[in-house]
Formats: structure tokens, C-alpha cells, sequence
């Protein structure tokens, strides 16, 4: 027994933190939670013509997709998926359209996370006729791996109806597994028409346990606690505050931290069905405002979406670059791993928010230096 979860009687707390049940938690927290079922795949198209790719095609990816699982699973043809009285078997909301569900949580959510996460490519650029359309998708919780040959499926159509404002049409030739290594699983069979893997086959992630900076490690799998990290923004991290965008300046690990554990929490609840969640937000949230960190290399991009359903533009601007921390960060870095394949932010499901973390030299790379 690695760890081990108490609850922690009710304080008062900060705003951020007081919709975070507080769990004291033993040992290596990572351990309880194992092999989750959290799988990134890997596609590949390519088309028969030019293709204009935008600076951020994850809505455009997240449009089409959608619209192929729809057409695919929906068995009624009503306008509106909440008229429907199929709703609460179909596919079509379980995985694109996450209804609200009650959570461990007292507060009632108009809108929580969907199971899957859209990965783009970065653009702009001109894809010339041939050439490799390469996307990722992060598939969350059990219910979701079960359903992975009406994902497969949904993105054929999607390919196969065209993208871009032309409508160029592609075809799927290749679909992997990634592991949180960097392996590659391949997961199509010869004829490119159906997978040859069960979702109990996939790649399942698992976080390593960490130790001390300075103690003891036994096995592959245990590592020690960094004291620096940098934390790369990937692509536009928008994170906000009454409403308003936060800038560079505005920005802190607390202010980074909240939403994401927040995140996790429900994600843990409504699709991998572990509640609590084994961290004490509250402690996480205070030791973030302990950690020293550097903004100056962050920068804000302003990018749009446009809606044709709702025929107006959205802003969808965020933090991009390199953000450094220094501290003690142990206890932080298993949920800022994790953090990575759920994105952050405003516009997660459709590939914004997304990071990566990165050890440093705490002497190399300090704040302020």
C-alpha cells in the first residue's frame, strides 16, 4: 500500500479551493491511481489535393468530427440531441457532448469535461497534395476505449466528407497509439479498414513515482522530485479571471494550478471514476503560491474561430512559450504530468491549453537571473 486518502474535516479556504474536496494524502500519490485508462492515439491522412491548414485547426478538427460521430450513431434525425429520448444510451453525447451528471461536488456544473481531447498540428501552413496530415486525440475513461471503433469510424467520414473552407477530401491511412514515453503502437491492420487492437489492448498511461530530490530510488519507475521545471506552453493557454483573459503579467502557478486541479477533479469523477481525488488541493494551491517563478519569456498570441452555426468569430488568444518554476515541487509535478494530456484552460477539448513539462537545472535557470 502505497498511499493512502483521509478525509480532511471542512476549514475555511480560499475561493479557488473551496469547491475542492481536501483529502490528506500518504505516501506516493500516484500510486493509487495506477494504469488509467487515458490513451493518446495518433492519426495520419492525406489528401488528393493542396490543403490550407489554419493557426489552429482544433476547432475545425473538433466541427468535423463531431458531425461524423453524430452521423453515425444518431438513430432518430431530431434537430436537437436534448429532445431526443435516446439521449441517455447514445454514444453521440456520452463522447462528444457530455451531459451534466451529478459529482462529488455540492456545486452544480452547467458544463463539465468532455472524455477526449482534440490535438492539432500547428499552422499555419500549406499542406501540398500527398503530404501527411498528422493529429492526435486523447480518449478518457474506460466508457470512452470501449468505444473506439466508432471514433475510428467517425474520423473516416469526417476525412472522407473533406476539410478546410474547399472541403478537400483525405483518406486514414495510418492510426497509433502513443505511449507517454513516445512509443509508437500501431493499431490499424493492412487494409487500413478497421483496427486490429481492443481497447484492453491500448497503452495505458501511468505516472512515475516520485521520490525525494536527494533519497533513495528502487526501480525503473520511481524518479526524483525536480526542484526547476519549465513548463512549455504548446499552444494558446487561456486561463481566466472574472471573465477576463490573464496576460503574462497577471499570471502565477496558483492561478495555473486552480483550474487545472479543478479539471482533473472532474475528470477523475465523471469518466475514470475515482473520487476523491488522492490530492489535497488546498495544500497544492498554497505550496503553488510558494514557488518562484519566471513569466518573461511568455507571450500572448491573439488567434480567432469563426462559428458558421452561430455565424460570429470567437477570440481564442492565450499564453504561448517557456514559463520556469523553482521550488519544491514533488508533491505538484504528478498533476502537471497528468495535466499534459488533458490540457488547461478555455478550449481544452479542442486543443488549446495544451503544455509540456520539462526538468531543468534549478542553478542553471533561476528566476530573476
Amino acid at each position: 500500500m502505497y498511499c493512502s486518502l483521509t478525509p480532511v474535516p471542512s476549514q475555511s479556504a480560499p475561493p479557488l479551493a473551496q469547491e475542492l474536496p481536501a483529502v490528506a494524502v500518504q505516501g506516493d500519490a500516484t500510486a493509487c491511481l495506477g494504469a488509467l485508462p487515458i490513451v493518446r492515439l495518433r492519426f495520419t491522412a492525406v489528401f488528393g489535393e493542396a490543403l490550407d491548414w489554419p493557426a489552429h485547426g482544433g476547432a475545425l478538427l473538433r466541427g468535423v468530427f463531431g458531425a461524423a460521430l453524430r452521423q453515425g450513431v444518431c438513430n432518430t434525425g431530431l434537430p436537437r440531441c436534448a429532445e431526443c429520448p435516446l439521449r441517455p444510451s447514445c454514444a453521440y453525447p456520452a463522447i462528444f457532448e457530455t451531459p451534466p451528471a451529478p459529482t462529488q461536488f455540492a456545486q452544480r456544473f452547467d458544463q463539465v469535461p468532455n472524455p477526449y481531447v482534440i490535438e492539432p498540428p500547428a499552422g499555419p501552413m500549406r499542406l501540398r497534395a500527398g503530404a501527411p496530415l498528422v493529429f492526435h486525440m486523447v480518449l478518457l475513461g474506460q466508457a470512452t476505449l470501449k468505444r473506439l471503433a466508432l471514433v475510428h469510424g467517425a474520423w473516416q467520414r469526417a476525412l472522407s466528407a473533406g476539410l478546410g473552407q474547399r472541403r478537400v477530401p483525405g483518406r486514414l491511412v495510418a492510426v497509433d497509439a502513443v505511449t507517454a514515453d513516445g512509443r509508437i503502437q500501431p493499431l490499424l491492420d493492412d487494409t487500413h479498414r478497421r483496427l486490429s487492437a481492443r481497447p484492453d489492448e491500448l497503452p495505458r498511461l501511468e505516472l512515475p513515482r516520485l521520490q525525494p530530490m536527494h533519497g533513495p530510488t528502487h526501480g525503473p519507475t520511481q524518479h526524483p522530485a525536480p526542484q526547476a521545471l519549465r513548463l512549455e506552453m504548446q499552444s494558446p493557454v487561456r486561463l481566466q479571471r472574472d471573465g477576463n483573459p490573464l496576460r503574462p503579467a497577471e499570471l502565477t502557478p496558483r492561478a495555473f494550478l486552480a483550474p487545472l486541479l479543478r479539471r482533473l477533479n472532474l475528470v477523475l469523477d465523471l469518466h475514470l471514476d475515482i473520487r476523491p481525488a488522492p490530492f489535497d488541493a488546498r495544500a497544492l494551491l498554497a505550496q503553488a503560491e510558494r514557488v518562484e517563478h519566471d513569466v518573461r519569456a511568455l507571450r500572448w498570441v491573439e488567434l480567432g474561430r469563426y462559428s458558421a452555426r452561430q455565424d460570429r468569430s470567437f477570440p481564442q488568444g492565450g499564453l504561448l512559450g517557456p514559463w520556469l518554476w523553482r521550488g519544491e515541487l514533488g508533491d505538484l509535478l504528478p498533476w502537471l504530468l497528468l495535466g499534459q494530456w488533458l490540457h488547461v484552460g478555455k478550449g481544452a477539448t479542442a486543443g488549446l491549453g495544451a503544455y509540456r513539462v520539462l526538468a531543468v537545472d534549478a542553478m542553471d535557470e533561476a528566476p530573476g537571473a
